[in-house]
């Protein structure tokens, strides 16, 4: 049976109640803010006028993305391929999700709120010890910030060293890129891709 309606949904999983009703916050505090500050990595969600959905992976030191009070955190828009899928959806909608993660940390955080891309003075200032400086800054305005809980990450064993898959057994990106594009270029080897990303690190 195809699930059409709310009310088929509650009658399955019924309504959160306790920690997990009461957890949702519409501000940082200070767990928030010291889990910003010890991650290296994000996901962003987007989302253009059509609701054509967009994740995109975000890296950097662990506090690479800057919080400046309570309700806003700033992220650099490190150069990547130019693609910009995320920035365009933040232009028509303004809106965001992200998923705050911390290697060997099974909970995440998640944020939801308002963005815009920035050139602003103010925020560029935060980026400019960087290697290679963003662009531009995506400003979020929080409006629900909460903890998620670790099952995801236990079910997977995402941090656990006998998940890890052998690099060498796994196709790389030329190699899949070659075979999705019909191309008859040689792929580029993996070596060859870590040296050309390193400039832009």
């Amino acid at each position: 049976m195809q699930i059409k309606t709310e009310s088929q949904l509650r009658d399955l999983y019924g309504f959160p109640k306790g920690r997990s009703k009461d957890k949702v916050l519409s501000s940082l505090e200070k767990h928030a803010i010291y889990f910003i500050s010890q991650s290296p990595f994000l996901m962003m969600s987007t989302c253009n006028k059509e609701n054509k959905l967009d994740a995109s992976p975000r890296g950097g030191v662990p506090g690479f993305v800057k919080v400046v009070h309570e309700t806003e955190v700033v992220i650099p828009d490190a150069k990547g391929n130019n693609i910009v899928d995320s920035l365009t959806n933040i232009l028509e909608t303004g809106t965001v999700g992200l998923l705050f993660l911390i290697p060997g940390i099974d909970e995440t955080l998640r944020i939801n709120g308002r963005a815009q891309i920035t050139t602003d003075p103010k925020y560029m200032a935060l980026f400019t010890e960087e290697t290679n400086p963003p662009k531009t800054c995506i400003v979020v305005t929080i409006e629900e910030v909460f903890l998620h809980c670790a099952k995801a990450f236990m079910r997977s064993k995402l941090w656990d060293e006998t998940s890890q898959v052998n690099k060498d057994a796994f196709p790389t990106m030329g190699q899949m890129l070659k075979d999705q594009l019909e191309s008859t270029e040689a792929p580029e080897s993996r070596a060859d891709m870590v040296k050309r990303y390193q400039k832009d690190l």
